[in-house]
Order: structure tokens, then C-alpha cells, then sequence
């Protein structure tokens, strides 16, 4: 099954996040994903202009682990939780600090809170959607106290390693996950009291002390401990604090990115084709020569003629011939293939390629999904949409990905980074007069916005699945506005 979700990640670039749930009975899964940019020929994206290099340099893409699961409550209790499997990293650390035990212990300190901020956002979002009012307060106490517990027995776990065989610089990694977990629970919990006043909660006023209490706490200790606070009047100690927050975030996900080694796909096949297509223009050029050679000798010249002749066409002949391969190639290969790879263990591979295509290549599924307007399908015969066609193929080994980790996992996300900075050169201003009349009669003249679209078609293969999802992108020349999820029949 494929997951999907597109949204804004900044100005200039918009985010698609594919979940890819692999079948845990299925040794190997499939996901196949097809995306059909449809590009106002105004933008002056081409062939031309705009070629695979660049796309390549537009996108990036980022494969991750599926957060494993847990819900607040449980990584709070006693058993059968991720503490039990930190706290075991920690005692074999202690008692043997080796590499091997050292690279495990670093590793579930940020497993551990990768899982815990994941929890902590679904545990808040289903506070606000609560739609039982008489559990409001039983939610949100139980909210507060899970993380007090689990604060407590992170904490708790520093005297484990507070011993002669723990370098310092290993000690570090428990105090980069207490800052970074301090600062997760302020910040969702800012959050979560930010969301219950916009939703006009009826007992904000009731629970509004006891949750900044709560905040407060966790400021206090973060200044005891010498971490960074945000202040009002400081914005340099702000800027400092912002920059560490990131290095603490980097740190803390770093472990759910899987390693990728991105390399040319069909290589060795492009190999042979193109030494096919030298050998077809070597024996034109050489049948030349011998007909010439048999019939007028050597040392004539016909002979020589037929010699500079026949090495003019030899050269043109290979070419054409990897021209050919090359489009053969292209319909049968992608242009990348990555190795996915989870604590050394192969897991799946990912293959991608990007082309522009003309629209007779476009499924009439997509066309119709497109559902260009009457007065767009017309200024189309003229000015012909620019389509892209970006294509990827993922596999999974089931038994491979759950023998490397030893959490439950559904699969691996694979988040896709796409900047439009290239697409807005040929753009014209985004402001636009438009001309109105007053109360009075009298002409006004206002601004509006000039737009341009993108449409994204995606097609989803997953086990015998098809689904298809189409996107519409507004933007000008000063960003991305907005992302709407085009829903059909």
C-alpha cells in the first residue's frame, strides 16, 4: 500500500511523502509511482532548457524508516516498551563500552526519540479532535502525566552510564537526547495549548494553568541544565538557539534515514548496445572499402573515395545507432538505481527517471483526469502544454528490513523535495491591475495576483492496486501559494 501526502515545505519548494507499507507475509513488494507534470508553456520549461541534469538538481529525495508505532501511554508503561530496549543499551555500554556497543547505544537514544516525537504529535492531534467532551480532561492528564513519566525514567537512565568506563564524549549522546526531548515536549505542548484555544475548548481556562505549568517545568529544567531558552528581548541568544535546534533534530532523525548509493542504472547493458552500434557502422564502412578494393585495386582513386566515404557514414551510422539504443534504453531502464541499505544489511532498491513527453504518450486515464477547460484545451492547440514524466520503481525485502531493526516497522517513507526556482525566470509580475467602480461611480483600481499551475497526475501500482491522485500548484514569481488536492469521480 502507498501512502501520499503533498504539501508546502517552503517558498520555493513543495514536499511529497510517499509511505511505502510493505506486507509483512510478503517477501518482496513492489511500489511503482508515476507523476505527469503538466507545465504552462509560458514557463519556457523544455528539452531545451531544462534538461534531465536540471530536474535532478530540483529533486531531492530522502528514504527513511516508518517511525515505528507506539502510543504515549505505552512508551510510559512498564513493559514491552522502547526504555526496555535503551536501558539494556545503556547496562551494556557501562559494563562494556566496545564500538559495537557503543554505535547500539547511540543508536536507541535517537530510535528512542524519533518514536517519542512521532507519539507525542499523535497523541496531540487526537486530543483536539476528541469529540467526547467528557473524556477532555482524562486526555489531556493523561497527556501530562505519560510525559512526566517518561521524562523521569529517561533521566533516571544517566546513572547507568555515569561510570569510569563511559568516556565523556559518549555521555554527550544522553545529554543531546534529554535537550532534544525537553524540547519536544515544550514545543508540543505549546502546540497542544496553541490548538485548544483556536478550537474555542470549552475548559481552556480549567486546564490552561495546569498545561503552562507543565511548560514551565520543563523551561526551568533546560536552564538548570544550561540548555537554550528562547528569550523575548535576545534575538542573537534566538538565532543561537534556533541554529542548535536544528543540530539537535538532525542528530536525533539522522538514524531513521536509510543509507542510499545512488548509481547509473543499465550501464553495463548501455555498454554492449553502444559496442553494437560501432560494430554495425565498423562492417558498413569496411564492406565499403573491400567492394571498392576488388573492383578497382588499391592504391586508386575510387579506392580512396570510397575510403573517406565510408569512415564520414561509419562515424554517423554509430551514432544513429546509440541514439536508438539510448531511446531502446530509456523505455526498458531508469536513469538511477539506489541501493537501500539499513545497519549494512541490503534491504530494497530504488530506480528513477525523469523525460518529457508528448501528449499522444500520455494514458488517455491521465488526460481525462487532467480535465483541461474549454477555454485551456483550445490555447492548447496553440501552446502546447510541456509534460514531464517522472518515474520510480521501489522494492522491499520484507525479511531483510525486520531482520535489521528490532522494532515494528510498515515500511520505509521515501520524502521528495521539489524546487521550483527554475520555473519562475520567465514568469511575469504577480501583481495584476484590475479596475472597479466605487459607491460613487468613480473608477478604483486595485491589485490582484497573477497565478500560474502546475498539475501533478500521480499513479500509484501496489499489488495489483491502481490509484490515481492529481494535485493543482499555484504559484508566481514570489513562491509557491497554495496546494490543492483535486478530487474526482
Amino acid at each position: 500500500m502507498i501512502e501520499e501526502s503533498v504539501k508546502i515545505h517552503d517558498k520555493f519548494s513543495l514536499e511529497i511523502k510517499l509511505g511505502l507499507n510493505a506486507r509483512r507475509k510478503q517477501q518482496i513488494s513492489d511500489f511503482e509511482f508515476n507523476t505527469w507534470i503538466f507545465l504552462p508553456s509560458s514557463l519556457g520549461i523544455n528539452p531545451s532548457t531544462y534538461e534531465k541534469r536540471h530536474f535532478y538538481r530540483d529533486v531531492n529525495s530522502n528514504i527513511r524508516l516508518i517511525t515505528p508505532v507506539y502510543l504515549l501511554r505505552d512508551i510510559a508503561g512498564e513493559k514491552n516498551t522502547p526504555f526496555t530496549i535503551l536501558q539494556k543499551s545503556f547496562e551494556n555500554l557501562s559494563a562494556d563500552p566496545t564500538r559495537t556497543n557503543s554505535a547500539e547505544y547511540e543508536y536507541q537514544i535517537k530510535m528512542f526519540l524519533s518514536i517519542l516525537k512521532s507519539a507525542l504529535r499523535d497523541d496531540i492531534a487526537h486530543i483536539i479532535k476528541n469529540t467526547f467532551n467528557e473524556d477532555n480532561d482524562y486526555l489531556i492528564e493523561s497527556y501530562i502525566n505519560n510525559i512526566q513519566l517518561i521524562t523521569a525514567k529517561y533521566r533516571s537512565l544517566r546513572r547507568i552510564i555515569n561510570t569510569p568506563t563511559v568516556s565523556k564524549y559518549l555521555l554527550n549522546f544522553y545529554q543531546f537526547g534529554d535537550e532534544f526531548m525537553s524540547n519536544l515536549i515544550e514545543q508540543h505542548t505549546f502546540k497542544l495549548l496553541r490548538d485548544l484555544e483556536k478550537s474555542n475548548h470549552e475548559d481552556t481556562a480549567q486546564i490552561r494553568g495546569t498545561i503552562v505549568a507543565v511548560i514551565n517545568k520543563e523551561i526551568e529544567y533546560k536552564k538548570d541544565k544550561g540548555f537554550s531558552v528562547a528569550e523575548q528581548d535576545d534575538p542573537n541568544r534566538n538565532r543561537d538557539m534556533i541554529f542548535r535546534l536544528g543540530l539537535l533534530k538532525k542528530f536525533a532523525d539522522n538514524e531513521l534515514f536509510l543509507t542510499a548509493n545512488k548509481k547509473k542504472d543499465g550501464i553495463l547493458v548501455e555498454q554492449v548496445y553502444y559496442s553494437i552500434a560501432a560494430g554495425i557502422s565498423m562492417i558498413f564502412a569496411t564492406g565499403i572499402a573491400f567492394s571498392f578494393q576488388l573492383k578497382y585495386g588499391n592504391f586508386t582513386m575510387p579506392f580512396f573515395v570510397a575510403l573517406v566515404v565510408g569512415y564520414m557514414l561509419k562515424d554517423r551510422i554509430k551514432e544513429l545507432g546509440r541514439y536508438y539504443f539510448s531511446y531502446k534504453l530509456g523505455r526498458s531502464y531508469f536513469d538511477h538505481k539506489t541501493k537501500i541499505s539499513l545497519k549494512g544489511t541490503h534491504i530494497g532498491w530504488s530506480k528513477e527517471s525523469v523525460d518529457f513527453i508528448t501528449e499522444d504518450k500520455v494514458p488517455d486515464e491521465v488526460l481525462k483526469l487532467r480535465d483541461r477547460s474549454a477555454i485551456l484545451e483550445a490555447n492548447n492547440r496553440a501552446f502546447t502544454e510541456r509534460i514531464i514524466l517522472y518515474r520510480k520503481l521501489v522494492r522491499i525485502f520484507r525479511e531483510k528490513l525486520d531482520s535489521s531493526i528490532q522494532y515494528n516497522t510498515t515500511g520505509i517513507n521515501d520524502i521528495i523535495r521539489f524546487n521550483i526556482s527554475n520555473y519562475i525566470t520567465k514568469m511575469d509580475n504577480s501583481d495584476f491591475p484590475l479596475f472597479v467602480t466605487g459607491d460613487d461611480n468613480s473608477v478604483k483600481i486595485i491589485m490582484g495576483e497573477r497565478v500560474y499551475y502546475l498539475n501533478l497526475l500521480m499513479q500509484f501500482k501496489n499489488d495489483g492496486q491502481l490509484v490515481y491522485k492529481r494535485y493543482r500548484v499555484a504559484l508566481n514569481r514570489d513562491g509557491i501559494i497554495d496546494i490543492e488536492k483535486i478530487k474526482y469521480q
